[in-house]
């Protein structure tokens, strides 16, 4: 596990201007998982697109942190039916082609 690759909560709260507490908040409700290295609170870089998606939810749509969870989980479920949805055209595929 190489430290470069985790950024501190601490970093990000100054980058895009929102308290502690919301990273708190979106780890408690398992948006986000924040590791700690060498007594700092951390989040990984690969989580860094959907935290800004969050963000951009809370600040300016207003969405609390329950409403952000609602939304996330929806389109992980989303994603999940286009990618059985693409599987399923494959295979129709198959049979078009005979």
């Amino acid at each position: 596990m190489e430290n470069q690759e985790y950024i501190p909560i601490h970093q990000l709260c100054t980058t895009y201007q929102v308290e502690i507490t919301f990273f708190n908040e979106l780890n408690e409700v398992g948006l986000i998982e924040i590791t700690t290295i060498a007594e700092k609170q951390c989040l990984h870089q690969d989580n860094i697109s959907d935290v800004e998606k969050m963000i951009r939810m809370h600040l300016d749509l207003e969405v609390n942190i329950q409403g952000i969870d609602v939304v996330f989980n929806l389109l992980q479920k989303v994603d999940k039916l286009q990618e059985k949805l693409i599987a399923t055209e494959n295979r129709l595929r198959i049979y078009e082609n005979d």
